[in-house]
């Protein structure tokens, strides 16, 4: 797969988008001590759950591959 330009940023503003939006649904409240790969786990998890993104095949998930997810997930927001 292609490298996204600013993928960074672009995970950054998921998780930014994907906190607000699961504690604007009332369905998590995150912590200051959660770590960025629980965030990002949850809100991937939440984001397949609403079918806002299509999951991941079962045998190619990790935290790699759902950063990816969520980075581009951001790009199009």
């Amino acid at each position: 797969m292609k490298k996204l330009k600013n993928e960074k940023e672009l995970l950054k503003q998921a998780i930014a988008a994907g906190m607000k939006y699961g504690e604007d649904r009332g369905v998590v409240e995150f912590e200051p001590t959660d770590s960025a790969a629980e965030k990002i786990e949850y809100i991937y998890r939440l984001l397949v759950h609403d079918k806002i993104i299509k999951p991941l095949p079962q045998d190619q998930i990790s935290l790699l591959a759902m950063k990816r997810r969520l980075a581009i997930w951001a790009s199009k927001l």
